[in-house]
């Protein structure tokens, strides 16, 4: 059940949600979840032998999904279609293999004559940096590997060389008789390991494949059969997000691999196959996977060459192709991003390689994929949702309060000047900014919220109100330039043209129905009118002298508690004993049916009662308001006039 449905149906005495039991309840939720995830986190790394094959086999099987489909709808057989993609897949592994194997040989023989040039550089970087005591430790260093990696290559040339007084004492070990059989097996297990692995992961990947449906159907029998379409959903998502992601990887890290290995073979790097293929591996860590597949050819760079030329054009292929890749290849195939936030895809990458080593390492975005998918389907789950998705966990609104709670009207301008990139003003302050006030007014009816921090709250929102005049501006001199051209340019024509119009916005019973207030009076504002603000504090102390009425020709008194209607006939009677003619309006953004009853004008004698600041301004700036029957019987009343003439009219 969601929180929406416990707050429906755990209701109080009062009508009031149970909001400390749901808290409660989710609490408790979050603590046995995190105690599952803690003990699969010990289960996965105990059983380390068994869980690293089916992970390796799942996300294969998720990778080789999309070929076997495109062969069946080319009318392939369902058994010929898997059979041909898993082999093709394990035959490229295997020719992938083979050829690191034998470019790494190629290279460990080559190492000796590279160390000349390596040791001259660091002597000359030594001499540069005198005293540096890194530089000098870094010298002693690869002189002693030099030398080391010297002495095994005489020693394994001339093993006869060394004379009697050079030879060290051999060691002596008692062995005792054993098992030819148990011999055997201690020598050929640690080489048969590897393959028997690759042979069990081939099996688990074809039977994968042939099952899928059959798989599917026992999953959700087993933890979703309750609810068909969440789990439908989530076997999807996990599907199009892993395979897609392994797949457009593979994609862009083999676009990246040839020209590095085609550019290193022009600058005569040795081994340029053997450094392109594993930058292809290497990319599929994040982030430090290119930056090691850079480092040892800049290495090796650095060793062959007797200047610093090779190794500048070494960096230099690199670093184009990494912005060549990053700008232009991942945003062209990547249709759809993993749902990872960047430092959820960091510290998995810890995790999963302290759990199973560099696999672990490899296979740590699409394994922490899905458990992304797996909180953001199943409920018990969300809390790795929250803590490892990239999609935003509040609402603009509510980041929106939870900033003004923090007394940073900054970060809540920078917020809003992303929401006004696309939308106008009137329609940030309708969509946050007054829903964000409700919170507020919602706290404060409930007793969390101290004095100080209403204070806070609303002295924050009017410093947001003033950060956006310069938008303010923008857009009142868009639409006058847009009035002139006689050209529409979006909703905000919508509104009444506010030339020639005054009129006075009016907090109604406190700091938040201010900041309200000052949020609709730059609204119309910005629709050419001239807009004034009152505050609660002053009227309240000084009655109807704060009221600066004069040349105004309409009032909007704002009320973000909808039990305000008495306060509100009280307010609307005194101006409109002040200014006989003046029009009166209302803003109670609640009073709308679901959370307060609506109020009917003629009822308090108001001119007009809307919701939202967007309907407010339009009414507030419109010449004339339809005033109902009832609400001219009572005008005529109210001044001694026979009410004849309306009833007359009525008939």
């Amino acid at each position: 059940m969601s929180s929406a449905e416990l707050s429906k149906t755990t209701k109080a005495p009062t009508g009031e949600p149970y909001r400390l039991a749901e808290g409660e309840l989710r609490s408790k939720l979050s603590g046995s979840t995190i105690l599952i995830l803690i003990g699969v986190a010990v289960i996965l790394r105990l059983g380390q032998e068994i869980f690293v094959p089916l992970a390796l086999s799942l996300l294969l099987s998720f990778t080789l999904a999309p070929i076997v489909s495109f062969l069946r709808k080319r009318s392939v057989p369902k058994i010929a279609a898997v059979l041909l993609a898993v082999v093709s897949a394990f035959c490229a592994i295997a020719v992938f293999s083979i050829v690191v194997a034998t470019q790494v040989t190629n290279l460990a023989e080559n190492i000796p004559t590279y160390q000349r040039n390596l040791v001259d550089k660091v002597h000359s970087l030594a001499q540069a940096g005198a005293g540096n005591g890194v530089l000098d430790h870094l010298s002693r260093a690869v002189e002693r590997v030099g030398a080391e990696i010297q002495t095994r290559a005489i020693e394994s040339e001339s093993p006869t060389a060394q004379t009697p007084t050079t030879r060290e004492p051999m060691p002596v070990e008692i062995v005792t008789r054993s098992d030819p059989i148990q011999t055997l097996g201690n020598l050929l297990l640690p080489l048969i390991s590897p393959f028997a692995t690759a042979g069990l992961v081939v099996v688990l990947v074809i039977f994968m494949l042939l099952e899928r449906e059959d798989l599917r159907d026992r999953f959700i029998r087993l933890v979703g059969l309750g609810d068909l379409h969440r789990t439908t959903a989530a076997l999807q998502d996990a599907g199009k997000r892993v395979g897609r992601y392994l797949l457009m990887q593979l994609v862009v890290n083999t676009l990246y691999a040839v020209p590095i290995s085609m550019g290193l073979w022009a600058l005569g790097i040795p081994n340029a196959i053997l450094w392109g293929l594993l930058t292809l591996v290497l990319r599929f860590v994040p982030y430090i996977g290119a930056i090691i597949g850079m480092i040892l050819p800049l290495f090796l760079a650095l060793a062959i060459a007797p200047g610093w030329s090779l190794v500048v054009w070494v960096g230099a292929l690199y670093l184009t192709t990494e912005l060549i890749s990053n700008n232009v290849l991942e945003p062209w195939l990547y249709g759809a991003n993993t749902g990872l936030s960047p430092l959820a895809i960091i510290i998995s990458a810890i995790f999963w390689s302290w759990l199973w080593g560099p696999l672990g390492l490899m296979l740590s975005t699409p394994l922490t994929v899905c458990l992304v998918v797996l909180g953001r389907h199943v409920p018990q789950f969300g809390v790795l949702d929250v803590l490892l998705g990239n999609e935003p966990v509040l609402e603009p609104h509510e980041k929106l309060y939870q900033r003004l709670l923090a007394g940073d009207p900054n970060e809540a301008s920078d917020n809003a000047e992303e929401f006004l990139q696309e939308e106008y003003l009137v329609d940030y302050y309708d969509n946050v900014g007054l829903p964000a006030l409700l919170l507020g007014e919602t706290d404060r009816q409930r007793g969390v919220l101290s004095e100080n921090q209403i204070i806070l709250v609303a002295s924050s929102s009017l410093s947001l109100v003033e950060n956006l005049s310069d938008i303010a501006e923008e857009e009142e001199n868009e639409d006058e330039t847009a009035s002139d051209a006689g050209l529409e340019t979006g909703s905000e024509l919508e509104l009444p043209d506010g030339q020639g119009r005054s009129l006075l916005c009016i907090g109604g019973r406190g700091g938040l129905d201010d900041a309200a207030a000052a949020m609709l009076s730059q609204v119309l504002e910005v629709q050419g009118a001239t807009s004034t603000t009152s505050s609660y504090s002053d009227h309240a102390a000084r009655g109807s002298l704060a009221f600066p009425i004069d040349g105004v020709d309409t009032a909007i008194v704002i009320y973000l508690n909808g039990n305000s209607k008495s306060r509100a006939r009280q307010i609307v009677r005194r101006l409109k004993r002040l200014k006989p003619d003046l029009r009166v309006g209302l803003l109670m953004p609640t009073a709308n049916g679901l959370d307060y009853a609506p109020i009917d004008p003629s009822e308090i004698d108001a001119d007009f009662i809307e919701t939202s600041i967007a309907q407010a301004a339009r009414s507030g700036l419109v010449m004339s308001t339809p005033v109902s029957l009832k609400t001219v019987v009572r005008k005529i009343a109210r001044r001694g006039l026979p009410s004849g003439r309306p009833s007359a009219a009525s008939n």
